[in-house]
């Protein structure tokens, strides 16, 4: 591939041009009709020409659910990128073995219990109760599908997506539960992230996935020799010196923050975490020292157009942003499995 063989910096180049472009786009696409111009005379120079509107519907609704489709897009991206390092496998994503559904039903655990405080304090609800909630479900659920899949003889991704088929299964009933004793209000919290949604962005859920983006990806990177090394097999890399148990604690937990935090702010969004590690080998190769920062361009990009797609296909209505890329992810996890079925079993 053509891509492979430029330097990592002209790769970041192209990939942040690209999704720079994308987010301006973004920010033009909606039921109001606001031109491209326009969009960026209200980025850039908050135009005083332009009507009040104009710059409102940009500023407080378009811009904030850009920035927050970029930063949920790049956490989800990053997160699968290591589960599939740590996992060494290319069907390992949280949403395929079931710690999306775990955090899922973390997050709405919380926010049926803590119903009478959001009312109240529904800062305290965004950036605390619903995210530590949401993460306690999805480390429980990684921490229970590796065990479940890891022994002796290696890891076993059929185990894995057994687990992960029983984990969303069970997490899909208690959260039906939640629904079925939930009130008008609890229910209305409820659908805004059951299919993926990011029509409730603000600046606390963008201050939130800023922050949990760069500290992953500040981590990641930093564990990125070690994950390379884990790629050669665990006796390889343990003879290389590195502490695999160790090691595969913090990513799993470091997973499960991020995977958290995108369910209490966005929903169930699938597939990223699946697609995007592929398409990032395919162009930077399989280091993760250069494979982590284009697998988040690529994520951030990914989402930004699904979201674009969501807000156009049933306009002026909005599809589930979780729908487009489940349409997206599906067909492609589908001829993975017809890549690895020999490998599998």
């Amino acid at each position: 591939m053509l891509l492979r063989r430029l330097p990592l910096r002209y790769l970041m180049i192209l990939f942040s041009s690209i999704l720079l472009l994308a987010a301006i786009s973004s920010v033009t696409v909606g039921p109001m009709n606001i031109t491209f111009w326009q969009s960026v005379q209200s980025l850039l120079f908050h135009s005083e020409q332009l009507a009040p509107h104009i710059n409102l519907v940009v500023h407080d609704i378009r811009l904030p659910r850009t920035l927050l489709c970029i930063l949920v897009g790049a956490i989800l991206a990053i997160c699968g990128t290591v589960m599939q390092g740590l996992f060494r496998n290319p069907l390992a994503e949280p949403g395929i073995i079931g710690v999306s559904a775990g955090a899922s039903l973390g997050a709405a655990l919380a926010i049926v219990l803590f119903s009478d405080i959001s009312q109240h304090y529904p800062q305290l609800m965004n950036l605390a109760a619903v995210p530590l909630f949401a993460f306690l479900g999805g480390a429980l659920t990684t921490l229970l599908v590796y065990q479940l899949g890891t022994s002796k003889m290696g890891t076993s991704v059929t185990i894995m997506l057994l687990a992960g088929v029983a984990i969303s299964a069970l997490s899909g009933a208690g959260i039906g539960y939640l629904n079925f004793v939930a009130d008008d209000q609890m229910l209305r919290d409820l659908s805004l992230w059951s299919m993926g949604s990011l029509a409730g962005a603000n600046s606390s859920s963008i201050i939130l996935c800023a922050i949990t983006l760069g500290l992953l990806l500040m981590i990641f990177i930093a564990k990125s020799t070690a994950l390379n090394a884990l790629l050669l097999g665990e006796a390889e890399a343990y003879h290389l010196g590195i502490p695999l148990q160790k090691l595969k604690r913090q990513l799993i937990l470091l997973t499960a923050v991020g995977v958290g935090v995108t369910v209490s702010v966005a929903g169930m969004i699938g597939f990223i975490g699946l697609v995007i590690p592929h398409l990032g080998r395919m162009i930077s190769g399989p280091n993760h020292t250069s494979l982590l920062p284009i697998s988040a361009l690529l994520g951030a990009l990914l989402l930004t157009g699904a979201d674009m797609i969501s807000r156009i296909a049933l306009s002026p209505a909005e599809l589930p942003v979780g729908i487009v890329t489940a349409l997206v992810g599906a067909p492609f996890f589908i001829y993975l499995l017809f890549q690895q079925k020999g490998q599998i079993l």
